[in-house]
């Protein structure tokens, strides 16, 4: 029997985990700049975490999340999104009383049972920025600029930032009653999904993709219309940020985000191709001033967004924006015989001491196999340790382009290696 991955799931090799690296890297120093402090929770955490935070009614939790039960009887999920943990460990840790906002970032693995398709796996990795404890515009402002400089930082152009708010408790209410009222007199013309949507969680069919909803939702009422006076103020004052910032941005009155805990803000940043179509969103987010209560903290206000790493990885490979090669190894150590093998484990390690790449092949006892395999890498100098050398202490050094030999002692070879390969 031949196993392979689980569906939906793919391994990683080293070209892919180079560009993880490049995108931590960003990460990194983009999240030391603003000053935000990197958290990594555990990738199980009790279901009722993302049942009460993200959403009885959401495709994430009706349909996507993988739940276990522990011999202990617990009922665990594999995390489907960073949020809500994120905001766990804060009222857990006693966060509340250190200086707002707390700024928290992470880069991890996240779960979620859908349908594999390009850029969408069961097990995807993704980055996020979260900012607890502030309720100014400039935060949310702060946060979708963080994302857009990673992604420029990556080398991205053409990015599109588009931005939205969809009120608070206060006004949604009343916004929802009007948009069901017209998405009721358009029903049949809207798709299965968005039929139970309608009566679950009826913002959603703003978002649906298919292209008759796509349809009924131009003439739809839209939320920006029907903001309370905060969420309005709160959003013009988002705008003027961005504004100020001359960072680009489309209003996009149907952007409302799968996740129930949003209020007011919400983002998306995609890349615009060279036909001027948008592809899947990279990063998006919003603000989530009610999640801190509903989980058992202080009334809280926070904003915070996550990237997905696949799809940046993805278009990276699209786009050529690979990683330079490492530079090829200039040496390799090659060694017959028991003794030499030791001498030559011991001498690898003083290179690796003095920083010096040297390929060897400690599992070879053929001498003519391991310079084959030199050849073959297309290294300039092979070192020979054989049972005569390893005995006088010595090591015969090979130039390959020319196959001039002289013979060096061993506690020099490493100083005089430096200076050939400088």
């Amino acid at each position: 029997m031949k196993f392979q991955t689980p569906t939906g799931m793919h391994d990683l090799f080293e070209e892919e985990l180079e560009l993880f690296r490049k995108i931590e890297k960003a990460c990194r120093e983009i999240a030391e700049f603003y000053d935000f402090k990197r958290i990594e929770t555990p990738i199980l955490e009790d279901a009722r975490l993302f049942e009460r935070g993200v959403g009885l009614t959401t495709d994430i939790v009706e349909k996507e999340m993988y739940v276990l039960r522990t011999k202990g009887g617990d009922r665990l999920a594999l995390r489907p999104e960073g949020t809500a943990p994120v905001v766990r460990a804060y009222i857990q840790h006693g966060m509340q009383s250190l200086p707002k906002p707390v700024k928290l970032w992470y880069l991890g693995p996240f779960f979620r049972y859908e349908r594999p398709q390009a850029g969408r796996y069961r097990q995807f990795y993704q980055f996020g920025f979260e900012s607890i404890g502030a309720n100014s515009p400039v935060i949310d402002a702060e946060i979708i600029l963080i994302f857009y400089n990673i992604l420029k930082k990556l080398g991205f152009k053409n990015l599109v930032v588009e931005v939205n708010s969809i009120g608070d408790s206060q006004c949604r209410p009343y916004f929802k009653k009007i948009l069901v009222n017209y998405l009721r007199s358009h029903q049949s013309a809207l798709c299965a999904n968005c039929k139970r949507r309608l009566r679950k969680n009826p913002l959603r069919v703003l978002d649906c993709k298919e292209e008759k909803c796509q349809r009924v939702r131009k003439n739809a009422p839209q939320i920006v219309d029907h903001l309370c006076k905060e969420c309005h103020d709160h959003f013009k004052s988002l705008l003027e940020f961005l504004d100020t910032l001359e960072l680009p941005y489309n209003l996009n009155p149907y952007l409302v985000r799968g996740l129930d805990y949003y209020t007011k803000t919400v983002f998306e940043i995609s890349v615009e191709t060279e036909e001027g179509k948008i592809q899947g969103a990279l990063a998006g987010g919003g603000r989530y001033d009610g999640l801190i209560k509903l989980l058992g903290g202080k009334e809280t206000p926070a904003c915070g967004g996550a990237a997905g790493i696949e799809r940046i990885v993805n278009l990276m490979k699209l786009k050529h924006k690979l990683p330079s090669k490492k530079a090829k190894p200039k040496i390799f150590l090659a060694q017959v015989g028991e003794l030499p093998k030791r001498y030559g484990l011991k001498l690898y390690e003083e290179f690796r001491q003095a920083k010096i790449k040297v390929i060897q092949s400690l599992h070879k006892d053929s001498l003519a196999s391991q310079l084959k395999l030199a050849d073959k890498l297309g290294v300039k100098y092979v070192l020979i340790l054989a049972q005569k050398e390893a005995l006088e202490g010595k090591v015969i050094v090979r130039e390959m382009t020319t196959g001039k030999q002289k013979i060096l002692p061993i506690e020099k070879i490493v100083r005089e290696m430096k200076k050939k390969i400088k």
